[in-house]
């Protein structure tokens, strides 16, 4: 049971992740570009971890991967509202 409910998360942030490809496609913004590779990186992550790992959650590997893809989203907000350059002319 623990398999299927981690799979339906990692198909979720997979879902997750398409939507914020399709954003970034439409708008050219960094920020769901961003969004998108941190839900695919979590995604994976289950994967590989149901696949790979034998309930082995304590890992330091764990962590730096969700350190990583947190990390994505917490530096996509941070840019977006970094003040932008103003154009002269």
């Amino acid at each position: 049971m623990n398999d299927v409910l981690t799979g339906a998360i990692a198909m979720g942030s997979m879902v997750v992740a398409l939507f914020f490809l399709r954003f970034w496609r439409n708008t050219g913004d960094r920020f769901f570009l961003y969004f998108s590779l941190s839900f695919l990186i979590e995604g994976l992550h289950r994967i590989y971890s149901t696949l790979h790992d034998n309930g082995g959650e304590d890992s330091p590997t764990h962590y730096v991967i969700r350190v990583l893809a947190y990390g994505l989203i917490l530096w996509a907000i941070f840019e977006k509202n970094l003040p932008r350059e103003k154009k002269s002319g």
